[in-house]
């Protein structure tokens, strides 16, 4: 083989810690390049990786030994990194959601021109997603006529010491999480064709619940309740659900209704889980064990399934698909109207089952 894949990365907040456990010891690439608003943090974990060294973002989009950019920062600064990157002539592997704007998300995909734009969630690439659109394809459960996707919590504030991005632009249980659950919906089921959506903001403030910050209030600037009916291009419908407005829920995350039965997914925004089957007359869950996906994924599978078999299948196509999904259901509810979407990607191919010493190894 050549030399490794040279991976610079830009933000280390808590998600990249995840991403280096993934591609840091991978054989076919090499973590060469670190930055970060905070220099210190930056220097600190290149210092973990022979031959990595802490950049500036604008030195690091244009540094020779860097091939793909890791862009883990807020959401409001993915596209500008995510163009400055592709300016530079790298690849680009952003965090979810694309852009923190429709517009901007469609900035960086056209930017692209022959350069790889992939981004988050790559969950959708593990066992659990994976097996159950193996399932759906095999025909388990007939035709797919409609799907269930439900996430609810009390909020990010409870938890996060420095929550304020949630509550902004670019954030809310939305755009943070409704990508897990919309991108395996597009797996499963394929492209979304119209939207409908209502949303709410009972509270103009959350009170930070944890760090050195607790007890502190923040504004809430986007609506925090979405609730929307999603048109296949297939035909099947999808009801959706994405809420900081509960404590709890006890639905299930997601769930596939065809012609012949039901699929009970795992949840999106872990790479496992066990997929059920139910068939009409039957009185239990009947476990589904023919495989697919990676096995014991981590965050950055997406970067090294593009490796492996060129394409990839967490594509920028595909989050900006994401992206005008929720765009649609928030216009859909400010404006009372049915939106129809422009964009219509192609699924990719199923992921076969690959176990972890043969993805680790190579």
């Amino acid at each position: 083989m050549g030399q490794p894949h040279g991976i610079g990365i830009v933000g280390l907040g808590v998600i990249s810690t995840q991403y280096l456990d993934t591609l840091g010891a991978h054989p076919d690439v090499s973590i060469v390049a670190t930055a970060d608003l905070d220099m210190a943090r930056a220097e600190s974990v290149a210092a973990r990786y022979r031959g990595c060294r802490a950049l500036s973002v604008e030195d690091l989009v244009t540094d020779a030994s860097v091939d793909t950019v890791i862009n883990l920062t807020i959401p409001a600064a993915h596209a500008d990194v995510a163009l400055a990157a592709l300016a530079g002539g790298k690849g680009v592997f952003g965090e979810k959601p694309l852009a923190a704007t429709l517009h901007d998300a469609r900035r960086v995909v056209e930017a692209a021109g022959s350069a790889w734009v992939g981004c988050a969630p790559d969950t959708v690439l593990g066992t659990g997603v994976q097996t159950a659109r193996a399932a759906v394809d095999a025909g388990s459960i007939g035709r797919p006529v409609a799907a269930v996707a439900t996430w609810v919590s009390s909020g990010h504030e409870a938890w996060h010491p420095h929550p304020d991005f949630y509550y902004r632009d670019g954030g809310g249980p939305l755009f943070d999480m409704g990508p897990y659950y919309l991108t395996t919906l597009f797996h499963l089921m394929g492209p979304v064709a119209r939207a409908s959506g209502v949303t709410s903001r009972p509270r103009h403030e959350r009170i930070i619940g944890s760090g050195p910050r607790a007890g502190e209030s923040i504004p809430v600037e986007i609506d925090t309740h979405v609730s929307g009916i999603l048109e296949h291009v297939g035909g099947a419908v999808s009801t959706v659900t994405f809420s900081f407005d509960g404590a709890a829920t006890d639905a299930a995350p997601l769930e596939i209704h065809g012609e012949t039965g039901t699929l009970s997914v795992p949840d999106p925004n872990l790479f496992e889980g066990a997929v059920r089957l139910r068939r009409p007359g039957e009185s239990a869950w009947t476990p589904v064990t023919e495989r697919a996906g990676y096995e014991n994924a981590g965050r950055g599978i997406g970067i090294l399934d593009r490796l492996a078999t060129g394409a990839g299948s967490a594509r920028g196509d595909i989050a900006l698909h994401v992206l005008e999904v929720m765009t649609a259901l928030t216009e859909s509810a400010r404006s009372g109207r049915r939106i129809e979407l422009t964009t219509a990607p192609e699924r990719p191919a199923l992921i076969p089952f690959t176990p972890e010493n043969s993805w680790r190894k190579r």
